[in-house]
């Protein structure tokens, strides 16, 4: 199943499932042809890893970690498909950049739980741009990620949550990230260092992770900032992640005018 959330014309917001012929059918059953696709999920937490692909941790000159390395960002930095990425002016940034990334979506409260029950507690599986803005995360962040992860529309979701009966293997999925038409990142989600149930089981150790809590596994190699020279994010630009069995995920990038 592929589930949405839609604004109708009238303004109300509903959630559903996406139907072959485009349509949604609500969770009341009603069927809608007129929507605005929504971030899929509303979260409780927003938890991110990083250096969870092999090459990235390369492209970085960073060994591999040896436990999961994860930050926070806050929920003030979802935006909905098709909506765009934000450059920070008032709290500028000058080095914006993408991350394509599989999130997973938790459908039940998770607390130490094992490797062997992890995806159980899986609702759906989701495209993510971990929209970093690395001046503050390597420079002016005084050794945290958290503030350069954070600023409003710096974390998309969408455009659809598919659910784990439909999506199969997680560690089997082709990823890619395409900026203006041109192919940034495409690999496997099979490179991952530490699986999704394995952050499950890390993450959920002493730690309650409530219903709603969105993980991002991470990104492959191809960012912005391991290029020569560096690649940024500007005003015009259009970033699309596609990951197979869930579709695409596309964000026009704008300057902050108020």
């Amino acid at each position: 199943m592929k589930i949405v959330r839609c604004r109708l014309p009238d303004g109300r917001i509903v959630g559903g499932s996406l139907q072959a012929d485009g349509s949604v059918r609500t969770e009341a059953g009603a069927v809608v042809r007129e929507f605005a696709l929504l971030a899929p999920v509303v979260p409780t937490n927003i938890i991110g890893i990083g250096l969870n692909y092999r090459r990235h941790a390369e492209e970085g000159g960073k060994g591999v970690p040896a436990r999961p390395m994860w930050f926070m960002k806050t929920s003030g930095a979802v935006q909905d498909p098709g909506r765009p990425i934000v450059i920070p002016v008032a709290n500028p940034s000058h080095e914006v950049d993408y991350e394509g990334e599989l999130a997973v979506v938790l459908g039940r409260a998770a607390r130490n739980v094992t490797r062997t029950d992890a995806l159980s507690y899986v609702l759906g599986y989701t495209c993510a741009n971990d929209v970093s803005a690395r001046d503050w995360q390597f420079k002016l962040g005084n050794g945290q990620f958290c503030h350069g992860k954070s600023f409003d529309t710096f974390c998309p979701l969408g455009p659809v949550l598919v659910t784990p009966d439909e999506l199969g293997d997680p560690q089997a999925l082709r990823l890619r990230t395409l900026v203006n038409g041109e192919v940034r990142q495409d690999w496997s989600t099979s490179d991952m260092v530490f699986d999704v149930a394995t952050l499950i089981e890390f993450l959920s150790a002493s730690r309650t992770l409530p219903a709603g809590t969105v993980i991002l596994t991470g990104t492959p190699h191809g960012v912005g900032y391991a290029r020569t020279p560096p690649a940024w994010l500007k005003p015009g630009d259009t970033v699309s992640v596609e990951i197979e069995k869930i579709g695409t995920l596309t964000s026009p990038v704008v300057a902050e005018t108020n």
